[in-house]
C-alpha cells in the first residue's frame, strides 16, 4: 500500500527543502565568493576539509641518502614524526615553529622522518589533534617506520596517554625534548642539578603505573600478622621519593648560588660594571663572547650548545674594565620548569648594568626571536636594565631584513661575530652605554700611595694623568667611596 499526498503538501515540502538548502548554503564560508573580487583582498582560501586536514611540512626530513650511513644511524637514533597544531598566526609561522622543533629533535639525536600540521581553534583536550586525525597519524607512523611522535606543545598527562594508545608508539612533547637536550649538554655541577630539578618537576604529574605498580605496600605496624592499614601504592611511593629528591636539589642549588653571589658582590664592591649577553639559542652568543674577550667558549651550529654561564673580563676602547657574562639560550615556549630551575643562573641578566640582546639576522623570523627572549627577560625581572639589540650574522642576513630591524629597534647594531664586522662599533657603543662614575675629582697622590692610583684606573675613568715632583696629578671620574679616599689629596686652590 502506497501513501499519497495532496499537491499543496508537496509544494510545502519542496519549499521547506529549498529553504533548508538555502540555509545550508548560507552556512558555507565560501558562498558568493569570486576570485576577481575577493581574491586580492582575502588571499588564499582553503576548503574546510583542507583546513582541517593534517598538512605535511616539506623539507623537514633529515634522513640520509647513503644507505650504509642510514642503517648505522638507525641503530643509534630514534626515528620521529613531528606533529603541530596551528591555532594562531600565519601558515608560515606554523611552519617556522615546526622547523624549529625539527632542529631541536636533531640536536637531541633524533632522525626526523616527517612533519604534519593541523589547523584547529585549540588543541583537542583528549588526544591533542582529535581522534580522527590521531588515526591518520598512526597510518603515517606505520608508513614511515617511526618509533616516536613529538608534539609541538606541552601535552597534559591525559593527552600523552590517549595519543600513545592510538598511535602505538612513544609520544613526547616539546618540553620533554628540550629537557632531554639540556640533560645532554649540562656539564657543570650546578647545570646538572638545575636540569635534574626541572626534569623531576616535569615528570611528577606524569608518573604512570601498570599492574603491580599500583599494588599496595605493606603498611601499618611492625611484625603484625596482617597490615595495619592500606599502606602506599607504588606510584605514591615514587612521588614521595621524587618530592624528597626535589627538596634536596633545591637546597644544593641554593648553596651553589651563594658562591656565585659572593663573586657578584665582589664585583659590585670593586664597582666593576657588568654586561650580560642574552638571546635566542643558536643566535651566536658564544661566538660574540669569544670575539669580544677571546674566552674560548664552545661554538657549535646546534641549539643549546652551551648551557653553563661564562663570565669573562673585558675592556672598553677607553680602558674601562667590565665583565661580560654569556647566559643560557632562550627559545619560544621555553618550559616554565626550566625558567624556574635556571632562575639563579638567569639572575646574571637581572643584575647586569647592560644587556646585549643577540638576535640571528639570518633567521626567517627574527622579530619572533626578540619577542620570545623579552618574555623570559620579563619573567626574571630584568625589564629595567638597558638593552642593546645586537643583530648577529649580518654577513649572511638579507640586507632588507637588517634595514628593517635597525629601523624598528632604536638602540641596535648589525655585526658579524664570524667576520668581525661591526665589532669595533659595538665596543664603542658598550663604552657609551655603561654607567659612568658620578664624581669628578682632581688629586695629587704621593708616589707612596700608588694603590690609590691603581684603584682610580680600575674603578674609575681617568681623564688626565701627569707625573710631577710631588706625586701623580690625577683628574678622574670615580664613585663616591673612592672620591672620599682621594679627598685628602685634593690640591689647594691657587691664591
Amino acid at each position: 500500500m502506497t501513501s499519497s499526498s495532496s499537491p499543496s503538501q508537496d509544494t510545502k515540502r519542496a519549499a521547506h527543502t529549498t529553504e533548508g538548502l538555502r540555509a545550508d548554503a548560507l552556512m558555507e564560508e565560501d558562498v558568493a565568493w569570486s576570485h576577481e573580487i575577493d581574491g586580492e583582498r582575502d588571499g588564499d582560501q582553503f576548503d574546510r576539509s583542507e583546513r582541517a586536514a593534517l598538512r605535511r611540512v616539506v623539507g623537514l626530513s633529515t634522513e640520509l641518502e647513503d644507505v650504509t650511513e642510514v642503517e648505522y644511524r638507525q641503530l643509534r637514533l630514534e626515528r620521529v614524526v613531528l606533529v603541530g597544531v596551528w591555532t594562531t598566526g600565519t601558515a608560515q609561522d606554523a611552519d617556522n615553529s615546526l622547523a624549529e622543533l625539527a632542529a631541536l629533535a636533531e640536536t637531541a639525536g633524533a632522525l626526523v622522518l616527517d612533519g604534519v600540521i593541523q589547523r584547529r581553534d585549540k588543541p583537542d583536550a583528549a588526544t591533542y589533534i582529535g581522534s580522527g586525525k590521531a588515526l591518520e597519524l598512526r597510518d603515517i607512523v606505520l608508513e614511515s617506520g617511526a618509533d616516536t611522535v613529538i608534539c609541538d606543545g606541552e601535552l597534559s598527562p591525559g593527552q600523552l596517554i590517549q595519543l600513545e594508545d592510538v598511535v602505538k608508539v612513544k609520544v613526547i612533547d616539546r618540553t620533554a625534548l628540550i629537557l632531554d637536550i639540556f640533560a645532554q649538554h649540562a656539564k657543570s655541577r650546578e647545570g646538572k642539578a638545575q636540569v635534574a630539578l626541572a626534569q623531576m618537576q616535569y615528570m611528577l604529574p606524569r608518573l604512570r603505573g601498570w599492574g603491580q605498580s599500583l599494588s599496595r605496600q605493606m603498611g601499618g605496624g611492625r611484625g603484625g600478622l596482617a597490615t595495619r592499614g592500606p599502606g602506599e601504592t607504588k606510584i605514591e611511593t615514587d612521588r614521595r621519593r621524587i618530592r624528597e629528591k626535589m627538596a634536596k636539589m633545591r637546597r644544593e642549588i641554593a648553596e651553589m648560588k651563594t658562591g656565585r653571589e659572593i663573586k657578584r658582590q665582589e664585583r659590585r664592591r670593586n664597582k666593576v660594571p657588568s654586561v650580560a649577553i642574552a638571546g635566542y639559542t643558536n643566535a651566536g652568543k658564544s661566538s660574540l663572547l669569544n670575539r669580544l674577550t677571546g674566552a674560548g667558549v664552545l661554538v657549535e651550529n646546534a641549539l643549546f650548545a652551551t648551557l653553563d654561564p661564562t663570565v669573562r673580563r673585558a675592556e672598553t676602547p677607553s680602558g674601562r674594565l667590565y665583565t661580560l657574562a654569556d647566559t643560557v639560550g632562550f627559545v619560544r615556549h621555553l618550559p616554565h620548569h626550566l625558567v624556574e630551575a635556571f632562575r639563579s643562573t638567569m639572575e646574571e641578566v637581572g643584575d647586569a648594568d647592560l644587556i646585549l640582546h643577540v638576535v640571528d639576522g639570518s633567521h626567517p623570523d627574527p622579530e619572533e626571536q626578540l619577542a620570545a627572549v623579552r618574555e623570559v627577560i620579563r619573567d626574571v625581572g630584568a625589564t629595567d636594565v638597558p638593552e642593546i639589540v645586537v643583530i648577529n650574522k649580518a654577513d649572511a642576513a638579507d640586507p632588507l631584513v637588517l634595514q628593517r630591524l635597525l629601523r624598528v629597534e632604536k638602540r641596535s647594531i648589525a655585526v658579524s661575530a664570524r667576520t668581525g664586522r661591526g665589532i669595533e662599533q659595538l665596543l664603542t657603543l658598550i663604552d657609551d652605554e655603561l654607567p659612568r662614575p658620578s664624581v669628578e675629582v682632581e688629586a695629587l697622590v704621593p708616589y707612596t700611595h700608588g694603590k690609590l692610583v691603581a684603584r682610580a684606573h680600575t674603578e674609575g675613568e681617568v681623564i688626565s694623568e701627569e707625573h710631577t715632583a710631588e706625586g701623580t696629578l690625577l683628574k678622574v671620574r670615580v664613585h663616591e667611596e673612592l672620591a672620599a679616599d682621594l679627598a685628602p689629596y685634593t690640591p689647594a686652590p691657587a691664591a
